[in-house]
């Protein structure tokens, strides 16, 4: 029977037993590697360890999952609001601009687009310049005389590259110059616009006036009158009494100013000129769109305005398509609500000419190009 050892070394060789449990073979054990590498635990088994892992994997993968969905419900930026006031009742001269908030043209531009109609005792300028409205439908007369009362009204492109305004006669009138001396029907406000025109290039006088109430009744009755017209009323009106009528553009006798232009605030251009811009874009485009497919504008037309019905639409584009409303001239090459220096220095000029502005108004102030002469759609 073996002696027992003291207690001290007993307790001292169990320390030196226990502790010594390097493998025997000479290249398993490589202090640098153990120090660089911690050994797995032995209790943890390795399907434990992968199935961290892949937990791991799947916390993070949720966690981008969640911030992209975070960020596609994230409320957008709210459109910037518009409000566009028209020159008359909705119709379809008005279209492209009923077309672009039909579609979804304005959304699309980040604008939240109201069109009000206007009418014949609304004053549009009043309206735009009180801060009723962002833009309105204007005429190059109206903002010129503007313009000589430091008014800071601005075009900044136009719907059609002449203004659709004309005369109305009885099928036996062969031109305009034929109608001089017989009596012609016309609203007070044209003898401050194209009648010092007509008198001027054909000598027509004020002898010759009549007034044109919009009732065509006195012009059907009277074979000897002409009257005032646009393309696309006037003579609608005639073809549904079954009276033959003829239809002369003043443009294509030189008659110089655009029609239904889109007029703004010099304070519009200079605090915001990106909304400027992403509106006169939107409405060109709506009016290129408009003149191939107009149903979307129609509807939101005739839900505006109860008595426009889809005889008078058809006959209306028909009109403009005809007469190149929208693409004729420098529209061809330069793109669709063009609006260039010489054709305001013409304007400027007729004006002058016939007595109805200040040959010192800056002409150069009521018109900026910047926002259209660029653009070029419709050009291919």
């Amino acid at each position: 029977m073996k002696k027992a050892l003291p207690e001290r070394q007993r307790m001292a060789r169990i320390k030196m037993l226990s502790g010594d449990r390097r493998p025997v073979h000479p290249q398993a054990w490589n202090v640098s590697q153990h120090r660089a590498r911690r050994p797995r635990r032995r209790d943890t088994p390795r399907g434990t360890c992968m199935a961290k892992r892949s937990l791991s994997r799947m916390v993070v993968a949720g966690l981008v999952v969640g911030a992209a969905l975070g960020a596609a419900l994230a409320p957008a930026a709210a459109a910037d609001k518009v409000t566009f006031l028209t020159s008359w009742f909705a119709q379809a001269e008005h279209g492209g601009f009923y077309q672009a908030k039909a579609t979804g043209l304005y959304d699309k531009a980040g604008l939240d687009v109201t069109i009000k109609m206007g009418g014949p005792q609304v004053n549009s300028s009043q309206f735009l310049l009180a801060g009723d409205a962002d833009f309105m439908m204007g005429y190059d007369i109206q903002v010129l005389k503007g313009r000589e009362q430091n008014l800071p009204l601005v075009t900044v492109a136009s719907s059609f590259q002449f203004d659709l305004q004309g005369i109305m006669t009885h099928d036996d009138i062969v031109d305009l110059a034929a109608l001089k001396g017989k009596p012609i029907l016309i609203a007070g406000s044209s003898r401050t616009t194209f009648w010092p025109w007509l008198r001027i290039k054909y000598g027509y006088t004020d002898e010759q006036i009549r007034p044109y109430t919009f009732n065509l009744q006195p012009f059907f009755a009277d074979k000897t009158v002409a009257q005032q017209a646009y393309p696309s009323s006037e003579p609608y009106q005639a073809e549904q009494q079954n009276e033959k009528v003829k239809f002369f553009l003043l443009a294509d006798s030189g008659y110089p100013p655009y029609g239904s232009t889109i007029v703004t605030t010099e304070k519009m251009i200079a605090d915001k000129p990106d909304l400027v811009a992403r509106f006169v874009q939107a409405s060109l485009e709506g009016w290129r769109d408009y003149m191939k497919n107009p149903a979307p504008a129609n509807a939101l037309i005739k839900a505006a305005n109860a008595k426009m019905t889809d005889g008078q639409i058809a006959f209306a584009l028909e009109r403009m398509r005809e007469i190149k409303a929208i693409d004729r001239g420098d529209a061809a090459t330069l793109g669709l609500g063009i609006i260039t220096a010489d054709r305001y220095r013409q304007i400027y000029e007729f004006l002058v000419a016939g007595g109805l502005l200040d040959p010192k108004v800056d002409w150069h102030k009521a018109f900026d190009d910047r926002f259209v002469k660029n653009l070029k759609i419709g050009v291919n």
